[in-house]
């Protein structure tokens, strides 16, 4: 057990956001095999409220075409609201989240071109071959949404576990219908995100990006 356990703390502790990958895809049985084991991912009553779509190929490339287009244009389209507001140590932990990732490619903070041009990589992927969509199947909504996350950590500690990188992006919800018309995705079905993911590009600056986590005792209270 002390085995299971250390290999476990390597696979949580070696997942990070990266956003750097080779081109080289992932073979067909290595996908299937993360994606099928992931469905063992809990969610209330066992409902699985989850539906994920894998682009892959051309038809990513037609995704990484189109996307960064709509974007600048302002043809954004989300399914659910991006309000959130940060404040105190939330905040500190966004800052300091954006901070690490500006210092990894050399961006000064008030480079705002630069940093519009980092995010834009989002659109295309980050050169990701893969890209995996998570929706919720309507009328569900918020307690099912934690359901979807839960299955999503199941997913990245997966493709951890087998030796790739991914990275979960809000901003591809922005294109919500874009990816839905693309994808020919009944309308039913709402994006909540995006996971990029492949091999990753262990040269790339931007992946020597490094975030901290709160300690315990900020987080966890135990009672007895």
């Amino acid at each position: 057990m002390a085995e299971q356990a250390r290999i476990f703390e390597e696979v949580v502790l070696g997942r990070r956001s990266l956003r750097a990958f080779l081109p080289e895809p992932v073979p067909a049985a290595t996908l299937e095999r993360i994606f099928s084991v992931s469905q063992r991912a809990p969610s209330n009553c066992n409902t699985q409220p989850w539906i994920t779509h894998v682009a892959s190929g051309a038809v990513l490339q037609t995704l990484r075409d189109d996307l960064p287009n709509r974007f600048m244009k302002g043809d954004m389209s989300l399914d659910f609201p991006y309000d959130g507001v940060y404040q105190g140590a939330y905040k500190e932990r966004q800052y300091g989240s954006a901070q690490a990732l500006y210092d990894a490619v050399g961006i000064a903070r008030e480079d705002k071109a630069r940093r519009q041009e980092q995010f834009m990589r989002n659109f295309t992927f980050f050169d990701a071959p893969h890209v995996a969509f998570l929706f919720l199947p309507e009328p569900f909504g918020l307690r099912e949404a934690a359901d979807l996350g839960m299955y999503a950590q199941t997913l990245m500690l997966a493709m951890t576990a087998h030796g790739l990188g991914s990275c979960p992006q809000t901003a591809l919800s922005f294109e919500a219908d874009a990816i839905r018309e693309l994808l020919d995705i009944d309308p039913s079905n709402k994006l909540l995100f995006g996971i990029s993911f492949g091999v990753p590009d262990r040269e790339a600056p931007v992946n020597r990006c490094a975030t901290d986590r709160a300690g315990l005792a900020d987080c966890v209270y135990f009672h007895s």
